[in-house]
């Protein structure tokens, strides 16, 4: 399958240098613990041509996870010991969570890492999605697979910063609604990071 327009604007803006990310950035103040281990992960920027252009596939958390229940992701998760690098694991998961197989996903490259309030240090790796996969929401962990424009998700203009209190202080994080979904936290920081860039 021949890359569409918007893939190889992807692409090009992945080669472009940039800063790592963290759940942190809006708040400058926050000290964070000395001696904090980061565990690896990599999450899937999965990019498919759709109908009206081309898409990021998101998934809806189940409600009855212990760790954000309900909230918008990537797919992906933590690097195993079997797991050659972050871009493994975010393959894995993929699969493991939506049914997306590695051998469809051709990757793009990868942003910079960024930091999660949960200690992971998050690999976001972009793929483009070749050909037409048949979707498998994993029981008891994706309640949902979907799509958003990723004309939507690169346009900095479409990003706000929201607050909420958190640990007795409050705490700013960028969103990216759509729709019925609410795009917060690590995943829209992510895609601020990959809007960032491609608006270069």
């Amino acid at each position: 399958m021949t890359r569409p327009d918007a893939i190889e604007n992807v692409a090009r803006a992945l080669a472009l240098p940039g800063d790592t990310s963290s759940d942190f950035d809006l708040n400058p103040g926050l000290i964070l613990p000395e001696g904090r281990k980061l565990r690896p992960a990599g999450v899937l920027c999965a990019l498919q041509q759709g109908r009206d252009g081309v898409d990021v596939i998101l998934t809806k958390r189940s409600a009855r996870l212990k760790h954000h229940p309900g909230q918008i992701a990537f797919p992906g998760g933590k690097q195993d010991p079997g797991d050659a690098d972050p871009i493994a694991a975010a393959l894995r998961e993929a699969d493991e969570e939506i049914g997306l197989h590695p051998d469809r996903v051709e990757v793009l490259g990868t942003l910079p890492t960024h930091e999660t309030v949960t200690s992971f240090v998050v690999t976001p790796v972009i793929g483009f999605v070749r050909e037409p996969f048949d979707e498998r929401a994993e029981a008891g962990e994706v309640a949902e697979i979907f799509r958003v424009p990723l004309s939507h998700v690169t346009n900095p203009a479409n990003f706000r910063v929201e607050g909420r209190r958190w640990q007795g202080r409050k705490r700013y994080y960028y969103t990216v609604p759509f729709g019925p979904y609410y795009i917060w936290g690590a995943t829209a920081r992510m895609l601020r990071a990959l809007a960032e860039r491609v608006a270069r």
